[in-house]
């Protein structure tokens, strides 16, 4: 051969071997990742109901997506709030703030809401919310950052701290239904309530319909599957939706999750979601708890025809992205809170060692020991929920060690009847090699926490006589599955454990941008 046949040979091998390279290496980056959270989901019960499903929601989710079906949350006492600010930062209560749906603020020694925001006003609510209090960036602050803010970055949930916490500081809106006008509203925080909004808000709303909503079960075989109950106690139901309470009972049934469906529908049917290169990102939140939050036992055929009504409102999701953005072109991340409501089982009805343990008394026998040891004072200053806030301006003023009052006060609280342990604000700080109280370290803020947390033992009852308050002390296995689907997700069921920190970071990656600046777990591999 000629030279001047290499001289067209050379490049073209070289632009082949450079798209080889491409192909293999390269992977698209999701036009829309969307970010499901479902409040309650419990894997036990997706296994229980699974013969009900279809083959466009759950079923098709774990037939061609990626199944982690051993998720768990990296921290203790786990609520709503905490596992969807988990869920975007990729980071603990220690480092994000969000401890729980409500703290005790020290400075009014009153409870906070987590989103509560006295300088920005609500949109179609009267209530005034922002997401000032989480503490660090999002995944969607960080996509807004990367794409010079043109990403599009909505969230939608029933309720303002879900849908809040999962926009993150930078989105473009937050959208929850209102509890005293069955409204979907929002707050100025994210600037003027959309225009889309609104006319769902004229052609479609909720306050107009819910009078004339019937829940029933879906199907006569809804109705008489008896993972709960016996077949001779298998039983329908009818729900209608009235009275003061109407909005608060809609939001936890399995109505609720057609109206997130709904109005997501709305939104990418009337904004640029999902339509361009730019990635933009879509957060829902659905519900699978109880009705009304009460037992299993007093709702089980309710709960049955939420979780095929759930997994009906999946694959109705799940086409309708199809539809829009595209098969292969959206990335939808699927989980779970994390946690359940309690039950009020009588458990001595049963013989099971319980008890019950008064906050409010170990309060005030603990102010009673420390003005015994340092002087008058009231040294304790608030309670909430197992937790005491003492008065540190008092031991400041007092000159005392504080290191040396919280010695004290847990040698004093950890004699009392009920009581498993209980850490200090000092010890919890300082114990990050220690893997034993890991989890609790996780859940604790030096901002936001008290000063003493008392550790109940299981099964005791944790009574604040001020406020009638009543929880049942428990820390229970909660299984739950995680769910990556589409943009080239490799179909596979993994056995493996993992924790919900690493979804944050998992999905930076699938969009090319960096993780929130908290987050210091590691993604997931060999995902795609």
């Amino acid at each position: 051969m000629h030279y001047r046949n290499y001289r067209f040979l050379t490049p073209l091998i070289l632009v082949l071997t450079w798209a080889n390279m491409e192909a293999q290496t390269s992977s698209p980056v999701p036009r829309l990742v969307v970010n499901v959270t479902i409040d309650q989901l419990r894997a036990d019960y997706m296994e229980a109901f699974s013969p009900l499903f279809g083959n466009g929601g759950f079923n098709k989710v774990m037939r061609d997506g990626r199944s982690y079906m051993d998720a768990a949350y990296p921290f203790s006492h786990v609520d709503r709030a905490s596992a969807v600010a988990c869920l975007v930062t990729g980071s603990v209560p220690y480092d994000n703030g969000i401890v729980g749906e409500e703290w005790m603020d020290r400075k009014t020694l009153r409870p906070k809401f987590c989103v509560d925001d006295g300088e920005f006003q609500g949109w179609l609510t009267s209530e005034r919310y922002s997401p000032a209090s989480l503490n660090v960036s999002t995944i969607t602050d960080e996509l807004k950052m990367a794409t010079g803010g043109r990403a599009i970055v909505y969230s939608i949930a029933p309720t303002a701290d879900a849908a809040i916490l999962a926009a993150g500081h930078a989105a473009d809106g937050a959208f929850w239904i209102d509890d005293a006008s069955g409204q979907w509203s929002s707050t100025s925080y994210y600037g003027q309530y959309p225009d889309w909004a609104l006319r769902y808000d004229v052609s479609e709303r909720l306050s107009s319909r819910i009078s004339e909503t019937v829940w029933r079960p879906v199907s006569p075989i809804v109705e008489n599957f008896n993972y709960f109950i016996s077949p001779q106690d298998s039983k329908g139901f009818t729900h209608k939706f009235t009275g003061d309470r109407k909005i608060q009972e809609f939001k936890t049934s399995a109505y609720v999750n057609d109206e997130v469906n709904r109005f997501a529908k709305h939104c990418l049917e009337h904004t640029e979601l999902g339509k361009d290169k730019v990635t933009d990102y879509l957060a829902l939140t659905y519900y699978a708890g109880t009705f009304d939050h009460k037992p299993v036992a007093e709702y089980p055929v309710e709960l049955q025809d939420t979780y095929v009504r759930l997994d009906m409102e999946l694959a109705e999701l799940i086409s309708l992205l199809e539809r829009k953005v595209g098969a292969g072109r959206f990335l939808m991340v699927i989980t779970s809170t994390g946690y359940t409501d309690e039950e009020c089982t009588d458990l001595a009805k049963y013989r099971i060692p319980t008890g019950t343990f008064s906050i409010t008394k170990a309060s005030a026998l603990l102010n009673m020991y420390l003005m015994a040891v340092y002087g008058q004072g009231q040294y304790v200053e608030a309670e909430y929920g197992s937790q005491l806030f003492l008065n540190q301006k008092l031991i400041e003023d007092k000159q005392l060690n504080l290191g040396d009052v919280l010695t004290r006060s847990q040698a004093f609280l950890i004699q009392m009847a009920g009581v498993k342990d209980v850490y200090t604000s000092q010890r919890l700080a300082l114990s990050a090699g220690e893997a034993a109280i890991r989890r609790l370290r996780n859940s604790f803020n030096q901002m936001r926490s008290g000063d003493i947390f008392i550790e109940v033992s299981p099964g005791w009852k944790v009574v604040n006589e001020e406020t009638h308050v009543e929880t049942l002390s428990k820390a229970p296995y909660v299984g739950f599955p995680l769910f990556f689907y589409g943009c080239n997700v490799r179909p596979e069921t993994v056995k493996v454990p993992v924790t919900v920190d690493c979804v944050a970071p998992t999905v930076a990656r699938f969009m090319r941008i960096r993780a929130p600046n908290a987050c210091v777990a590691v993604p997931l591999s060999a995902i795609r």
